[in-house]
């Protein structure tokens, strides 16, 4: 799935990073405790996460992620958000829960990790 269709689907806004027409992604990982995240075996899922600190951007350049959608509506830190781009992240921000962003992504065909 894109992730212009991702945006579109969670009524989401990117934030930052550069999201040509083909980019995309087809695993998804949900999760607040970054702890969990360092456990996925994979690299090519877009996390999903309401932790709005530099703590999920560290997480995702560990786990060499390119892609966090924010959810419940959080407004990430300028600092956030600058690390993100030096870091080459695309950031994107939902007012939807994790529970309903999720959700809605699986319908439309991502898979989990596990």
């Amino acid at each position: 799935m894109t992730i212009h269709e991702i945006v579109s689907l969670v009524h989401g806004k990117i934030l930052c990073g550069n999201v040509g027409n083909e980019d995309s992604v087809e695993y998804c990982f949900a999760s607040d405790l970054m702890s969990d995240v360092l456990t996925v075996c994979r690299s090519d899922f877009m996390l999903i996460t309401g932790l709005s600190n530099v703590q999920s951007i560290r997480t995702a350049e560990m786990s060499d992620l390119k892609y966090i959608l924010l959810v419940r509506g959080k407004t990430p830190s300028p600092e956030m958000v600058e690390l993100a781009e030096e870091s080459g992240i695309v950031l994107i921000i939902s007012p939807y829960s994790m529970f309903k962003a999720s959700g809605i992504l699986y319908q439309a065909g991502l898979k989990g990790v596990y």
